[in-house]
């Protein structure tokens, strides 16, 4: 099994995170580090706190690190149209020399979306807008031109050049649980399912059928890697651990260490530590 951190660069500061992802780097057992894809801060009381853009975030933590796999878990595609999210997927690309991990969803932020204008739209819609994304991305970051007519989007003759270095593109990452919508998408355009859950009774229960629906489609479902969050706070270090050995003994790929607010690199030595012990 394989360890990644995760900060959400929200009620936190540039130079804390940053200091994270620096450490995090210098570390091999640790894969991939991730940030989120929000405006607000979430799951907090007060929505008004500091919260940093993404896809910023994650170029300057690029040119910041050297090693380490990157990426957004997940890029909420109703934020960005996915023209412009594919070119900038393969500018980070580029800027990464090649660590993009692309974590992709259909965004839920009701709030945000409200606050800034943008249409979220019913579930339906959200998850049929999504589906045209996926096509358009997967088309823009292997194809020299796209062309898409969609009920939400429309591309004539789109190139996206440079494109990404990673052939045949980074891997796309689709986080969530849905199991007539999302774990579809998954098993047909993603590389990683990230199960958008702590519990691992629920992961087990929902990788069986992102299982069936792989096979149903012809796909080795082995081809895909599993993550799961898991809240890294220093109070919990041994819940945390007993969490790895369980998940790793299911099968898991990746445990995604998700650090609270305000972030510091002293907890990444105990991290490894697990890590290390749990193997």
């Amino acid at each position: 099994m394989q360890y990644a951190i995760k900060t959400s660069p929200q009620l936190t500061t540039w130079k804390d995170m940053l200091a994270v992802w620096q450490e995090a780097d210098k570390m091999d057992v640790f894969h991939s580090a991730w940030n989120f894809d929000h405006f607000y801060p979430i799951n907090v009381p007060d929505t008004s706190g500091p919260c940093m853009e993404a896809w910023t975030t994650l170029t300057a933590l690029a040119q910041a690190t050297t090693r380490i796999r990157l990426g957004c878990m997940v890029t909420g595609i109703v934020y960005r149209h996915p023209a412009l999210l594919a070119n900038m997927i393969s500018s980070v690309d580029i800027i990464s020399n090649g660590r993009l991990e692309l974590g992709i969803g259909a965004g839920w932020n009701e709030q945000e979306c409200d606050a800034y204008g943008i249409e979220l739209g019913t579930l339906t819609e959200r998850f049929d807008r999504f589906d045209e994304a996926c096509e358009i991305l997967h088309s823009m970051l292997t194809n020299e031109v796209t062309n898409f007519s969609g009920q939400y989007f429309n591309l004539t003759e789109a190139r996206n050049n440079p494109p990404p270095i990673q052939k045949p593109h980074p891997p796309i990452c689709i986080g969530g649980n849905g199991e007539k919508r999302t774990l579809p998408n998954v098993a047909r355009w993603a590389q990683h399912w990230n199960y958008a859950a702590f519990d691992f009774e629920g992961w087990v229960a929902k990788k069986a059928v992102l299982d069936g629906v792989c096979r149903d489609i012809g796909r080795d479902p082995r081809e895909i890697m599993t993550s799961v969050h898991q809240a890294a706070t220093p109070e919990g270090l041994g819940e945390l651990e007993e969490n790895c050995i369980k998940f790793k003994e299911g099968g898991l790929d990746l445990i995604l260490f998700y650090l609270p607010p305000p972030h510091t690199p002293s907890i990444l030595g105990k991290l490894a530590s697990i890590a290390q012990r749990v193997g």
